[in-house]
């Protein structure tokens, strides 16, 4: 089974960042409070799925559907 990532959330679902698979995309992210271990939840989804917007660190974060792919998580 394949890992999944924070592009594959439901609205309201919860999950734990894992690790990243982009190295480059990964310094941005950490950088903004993607942490490993941290919770993230999906609040929202633009109207035709990108971008979405994570809670994640105490704040919302708006993100392309491609760079959240690269988030992966653990529920």
């Amino acid at each position: 089974m394949s890992k999944r990532s924070v592009a594959d959330l439901k609205i309201g679902e919860r999950a734990v960042i894992q690790s990243f698979s982009d190295q480059l995309m990964s310094l941005k992210l950490l950088e903004m409070g993607c942490l490993p271990g941290a919770q993230v939840c999906l609040q929202a989804k633009a109207p035709l799925g990108d971008p979405i917007c994570l809670s994640v660190s105490g704040y919302c974060l708006a993100l392309r559907k491609s760079e959240a792919a690269t988030i992966l998580i653990d529920n």
